[in-house]
Order: structure tokens, then sequence, then C-alpha cells
């Protein structure tokens, strides 16, 4: 009954997003020039059309699928956890998607640890997976900080029968190659670079700040964004990696901006990094001649979404990286990986190892579709 309601709530909220966003489509993206506070000449204001899409119907077809597998199936033996690469509230969503899924499931909370690095440190989430194994962890999901040095560990685990699920970010290379559940990154950047080539009228100079040059999820989504670009007169002028750390993307932005005067779009490719931009564009005077594009929906992004500050972030659904990723896990360990796979394998995409919690874009004229969706999912 539970998971019934939810599937509804879900359906009938995307419905509702969907149709904005098609009304949004109409919306003329073009634009003169005008000059800004500073001097510098930028594009006239552009409303970016929503287009808040994601992929809840297939998801929720394939948890009721995990679920009906399961039934009558004994889970006391299950004992999951979910481990992201940095506390941030983008990962809240995916807190309460994942508790959510143990409490649909059956599985005693105490059975089901969530955890999130303070700082984002790989020392952090190493210390952390030590731990979850020395209490006897059936599978986890996890958004690697550092894939490369996560194989060895991940390969060591999944051979001991330790269930291993890469969410938010891929793992190729690895033993956890096969199943990937989020955002595809490619389209999500180049949704992010559409954006931008519409804010800025096709042509300028951006500015790229991530938390990681290497990451998958992070050369995927710029890679995209880069695509979106080509046959622009749009050039990008730097990819800076601040390491996780808010208070440095706002800085190295500030940088930016107070040494290259011609930068007028900024792309912040990582949860952080949308209010960081847009505190270093605020400071700097420049809200009016520097277009910013983020990624993820954290509480200060959607603020200055609706101050006019950030003119579009890309969203993604954490809550079904967490609701989801704990019936994988489940899954897993009670019917084994095989008939887990043929199970999940209807919905994944084309490349065949990624399960998609969909992909959008938050703007001004959609944002209280959004929140209300946020809201009913209890992560509002």
């Amino acid at each position: 009954m539970i998971r019934s309601r939810r599937s509804r709530t879900l359906v009938a909220a995307t419905a509702v997003l969907i149709s904005l966003a098609a009304a949004g489509c109409s919306k003329n993206a073009g634009g003169s020039e005008a000059t800004g506070s500073t001097g510098t000449k930028a594009a006239a204001p552009v409303t970016l059309a929503g287009s808040v899409t994601f992929n809840q119907t297939n998801l929720a077809k394939l948890d009721a699928a995990l679920k009906s597998a399961l039934a009558g199936k004994d889970l006391s033996k299950v004992d999951i956890a979910m481990v992201v690469n940095v506390a941030a509230d983008y990962w809240k969503a995916g807190q309460v998607g994942f508790l959510k899924g143990c409490s649909d499931l059956g599985i005693a909370k105490s059975k089901c640890t969530y955890f999130a690095p303070p700082n984002g440190k790989l020392t952090e989430q190493n210390s952390e997976l030590e731990t979850l194994r020395s209490q006897g962890v059936t599978g986890y999901s996890i958004s690697a900080i550092d894939p490369t040095s996560a194989a060895g560990t991940i390969h060591t685990d999944v051979q001991k029968g330790i269930g291993v699920l890469a969410i938010d970010s891929p793992l190729p290379g690895t033993d956890a190659a096969s199943l990937y559940l989020g955002t595809p990154n490619y389209t999500a950047g180049f949704q992010a670079g559409t954006a931008m080539k519409q804010v800025l009228g096709g042509k300028g100079k951006v500015a790229i700040l991530v938390g990681s040059l290497t990451a998958s999820n992070a050369t995927q989504r710029i890679a995209g964004f880069e695509a979106a670009l080509k046959g622009t007169k749009i050039t990008v002028a730097q990819k800076v990696n601040d390491n996780l750390q808010a208070s440095t993307a706002t800085s190295d932005a500030e940088t930016i901006l107070a040494n290259n005067p011609d930068v007028n779009g900024l792309y912040g490719v990582y949860s952080y990094d949308g209010p960081a931009l847009a505190q270093a564009v605020t400071s700097a005077g420049k809200t009016a001649s520097v277009h910013i594009v983020s990624d993820d929906s954290d509480a200060q992004t959607l603020k200055f979404i609706k101050s006019g500050v950030i003119s579009g972030t890309v969203v993604q659904m954490p809550y079904q990286q967490g609701y989801t990723g704990a019936y994988i896990l489940a899954a897993e360990k009670v019917l084994g990986k095989d008939r887990t796979m043929a199970l999940v394998k209807p919905y994944l995409e084309k490349d065949g190892s990624t399960l998609s919690s969909g992909v959008g874009l938050v703007t001004k004229s959609d944002l209280s579709a959004y929140q209300s969706l946020e809201s009913q999912l209890g992560i509002g």
C-alpha cells in the first residue's frame, strides 16, 4: 500500500512537471546585448525553458518487479549501506530515498547504513568501508571519490560475495562496472551546455569548476557540456578542480572573474558549486553580466534560481539512487546477482549498464513545481 501510494504520487507530480516543461518549450531563448554594471557587454535576460523529466515510471516498474521477486523471502540477513562522496545537501534526498526503500522492504533501519564523508576525503570513505566490512555488510552502493584507487578493494569485496553498486558516478574498469544507477552524465552535461548556449546567446567565454577532474561523472559531464557548445562562439577558458570544497570553488571563481573580465559564463558541476559560484558572482557585482548554469538542486542553488543569479540547474533524482539502490542491493543478497540483473536488464539504457535516475533542468519558470515534487517525496 505504501509503495502504491508513492508510485501514484510520483507519476502525478512528474506529469505536472512535464506539462510545465512542455509549456516552457515555446519560450524564446534569444536576446540582445546590454551593458552590465561593470561595463561588461552582457546578454539580455533570457528565460530558459525548464525540461524536467525523470525516469520515475520505469524505475517504479523495476522496484515493483524486485519487490515481487523478494516476496516471501527471508531478508533477515540483508545488511546494506549507501556510501556517498561528500556530506552535501544533494545527498539528503538520497539518504531519504535509501531509508524509505529499506522501510518499504521491511529491512530494519539498523541494517541500513548511510554514510557521507564530512569533508569529502578519500580516507574518510575508506575508513567507513572498512568499518562496514568488519560489521558484516552484505552490499553497498557507492559514489567513489577515487574510482581508480577503489578498484582493488571493490574486487576483493565482490570476490567475498559483497554486492557493490555504482551510484552517481560509474565505476568503469572495476568489478562493479556492469551496473550504474544514476544520471547519464554525458546527457546531463550536454543539457547544461545547451542551457549555457542559450543564456549567452551563442557567444562568450566560460569557466568550469568541479570537485574532480578525474571522476567519471565529472569527465563525462564536462565532455557533454563541451559537445553542446560546438559550432558556437563560446570557448571554455578554464577547468578548475576545487577538490570537493565549496569555499575553494568560491575563491577560485572570484580569482577567475578578477583576472578574466571577458568571462561571462560559469558552469558548476558538483552540487555545491552552484551556490559557491553564485556567491562569487554576487560579490563581484556581476550578476547582470555573468551567467551561471549548475548541476543538482541544493537548497541554496534553488534560492539562487529564484533570485535569478543562477539561470538553470541540471537535476537528477538522488532520491531514486537511494530508493532503487536499496532494492537492488537487497535483491542481490537474496536472489543472487544473475537473477537480479535479469530483472534490471529491461530498464537499462542502450549502453547496457546505465540504469537512469533521470535528468532535467530546473529554471525559474518551473521552480515551484519542482519544489512541490520534492515536498511530496519528503525531501523538500
